[in-house]
């Protein structure tokens, strides 16, 4: 084995180690939740052992306990498998993934494209213990907090407003914690979670976390998972996805380079993905803390 092939597969083992170890460490601890709790076993692999950077490129620092670090650490299944839809059938286009992440579905078709964006910000949200910012917007504008679900109140539709009322239990346990999410994979959309999420100043320094987003029925969102960049400071990013029906998050592919998936990001231009052509002006953030604004 060459030289160069022995360090990046140091790099590699070195990479699952530390998210097993990690992932083993927060779930002993009955305090804090385990980083990736749908998981019943250490990750075979992860974003960042699994997909190298560009050839002169370096991955972006990431501060331990970050959202980017906890979004490359996501777990990858092995090898490039299937992408399959929630009912377990395999998806029409097998041509547009790079990875399958080891994240479920769920059982019905509700897990669809931001719904998958919401999905990751939230779970990272819980783990970080900032359970009091996850929030987000069903499509009238209502408020819909995890704080409130996990006190057993519960979304009831008055006319044409969602309201809440006490009807169930306290439970802050991750299955009820999976039900608030389905709750709001029914009840918001692209639309709505375009009207959250706010504009990225300066697009060229896209960040691990960012979100292209098109609002609108239908519309579409994909997530950065990871950032790299070059000694000019150009910046390339991976993008993961669901999107309809309900199907397994992956890292896309390029549609020009089906074997690079990393995107390279040159101002706020609009974005070929391979089943989604964003419009210029698409990348937007998630805010710092709170419930998202109402527009």
């Amino acid at each position: 084995m060459k030289p160069s092939s022995q360090h990046a597969l140091a790099q590699a083992l070195k990479a699952v180690a530390c998210v097993a170890i990690t992932w083993g460490a927060s779930a002993a601890r009955a305090d804090t939740p385990p980083p990736y709790p749908w998981l019943n076993a250490p990750p075979a692999g992860t974003i960042e052992s699994r997909v190298a950077a560009p050839p002169g490129w370096n991955r972006l620092p990431a501060a331990p306990g970050s959202f980017a670090a906890w979004l490359r650490s996501l777990p990858v299944k092995p090898g490039r498998p299937e992408v399959h839809l929630f009912n377990g059938k395999a998806k029409w286009n097998q041509e547009a993934h790079f990875a399958v992440l080891e994240v479920d579905t769920g059982r019905r078709d509700l897990q669809q494209c931001a719904d998958a964006v919401m999905r990751l910000r939230a779970e990272f949200q819980r783990q970080a213990g900032q359970e009091n910012d996850i929030c987000f917007r069903f499509t009238d504008g209502t408020e819909a907090r995890w704080s409130a679900w996990k006190e057993g109140l519960r979304p009831k539709l008055s006319g044409r407003r969602m309201t809440w009322e006490k009807r169930a239990h306290a439970d802050a346990s991750y299955p009820s914690f999976r039900r608030y999410l389905d709750i709001i994979f029914g009840y918001a959309e692209t639309e709505s979670l375009a009207r959250e999420l706010d504009r990225v100043p300066e697009p060229r320094r896209i960040e691990a976390g960012d979100v292209f987003i098109q609002g609108g029925s239908p519309g579409h969102a994909v997530i950065v998972v990871d950032v790299a960049e070059d000694a000019g400071g150009r910046r390339a990013v991976l993008l993961a996805q669901s999107y309809m029906p309900a199907q397994d998050i992956h890292v896309l592919r390029k549609p020009e380079a089906p074997d690079n998936p990393w995107y390279i990001i040159e101002g706020d231009g609009p974005l070929a993905t391979p089943e989604w052509d964003f419009p210029a002006g698409s990348l937007r953030r998630f805010s710092e803390a709170g419930c998202p604004k109402k527009h």
